[in-house]
């Protein structure tokens, strides 16, 4: 039986030094190293495919601290530290340079959990916005093969379609998107569709400036039964910029699945120059 691509992406070799290896995927590359969204999901496996994990995750921060190459990665992960209902983790991605010395590319922190039944609520609803069937979806460009990997549906703020530097106002953009080819959600894949956002700079200003994410949070408000409920139904995001200033914006995101529940939500820090 043939893996789904991401699954593909996903798989760990664990080694005798209680350390794993994975490969990194040409299904999910970018136009210099692979999509942020799957580097994301790497280090998050790291944990969840630890023999020490306890719970579910509730929060991943994965810092963005040097290009990946194509080829082998070392994903290391430790518990710092577990309390009775949460566990703290550490991870590192790392590849080995010209030298063959293991470099740092990529470091997180995650936090998983135990959790229990209490109230719940949301005070942030599902935007109301046509059904995914009713919303015409968008083949992306050749030559960035992630883009390929999802289906995406746009509601609203696009990207433009004329790059002729006009500054806008607004930097929201909703969209209907899933895996294609469709896959039941888990954890590391709603954590790869928070970054599938484009940048909001480009959509504020009309310009593809050069950039890349520095770091990227994903807050998990769903568990494992939710999202195996959201099964391969479409997902809608909604993200938006707040401040562009020296050097660096922001990009805030929320993912509900077509029922209403919010499954996610995410902030990120990207640099940009001119």
């Amino acid at each position: 039986m043939n893996l789904h691509p991401f699954d593909q992406a996903m798989v760990l070799q664990q080694q005798p030094d209680g350390s794993t290896t994975g490969q990194t995927s040409p299904d999910y590359w970018n136009m210099i190293g692979p999509f942020g969204g799957i580097t994301a999901a790497a280090a998050l496996n790291a944990v969840l495919q630890h023999p020490q994990r306890l719970g579910e995750p509730i929060a991943l921060t994965v810092n963005f601290a040097g290009a990946m190459l194509p080829g082998t990665y070392v994903a290391q992960a430790r518990p710092a530290r577990t309390n009775r209902s949460t566990q703290h983790w550490i991870v590192e991605l790392l590849q080995a340079d010209d030298s063959g010395t293991l470099q740092v590319t990529t470091t997180a922190t995650a936090v998983t959990a135990l959790r229990r039944s209490t109230f719940g609520g949301g005070d942030q609803p599902l935007p109301k916005v046509p059904s995914p069937a009713e919303v015409p979806r968008v083949h992306p460009p050749a030559g960035v093969e992630w883009l390929a990997r999802y289906e995406m549906r746009p509601v609203h703020g696009a990207v433009p379609l004329q790059w002729d530097g006009h500054e806008g106002t607004d930097t929201t953009t909703r969209l209907w998107m899933r895996d294609d080819i469709p896959r039941v959600l888990d954890f590391c894949s709603l954590a790869a569709l928070a970054d599938v956002f484009f940048p909001r700079i480009w959509l504020r200003r009309a310009k593809r400036v050069p950039l890349g994410t520095v770091s990227m949070t994903v807050y998990f408000h769903a568990g494992s039964a939710e999202l195996a409920a959201t099964g391969t139904g479409f997902v809608l995001g909604e993200a938006r910029a707040m401040a562009f200033r020296n050097g660096f914006f922001d990009q805030a995101a929320a993912l509900w699945n077509e029922s209403g529940l919010m499954l996610c939500s995410t902030h990120q820090t990207v640099y940009f120059k001119e």
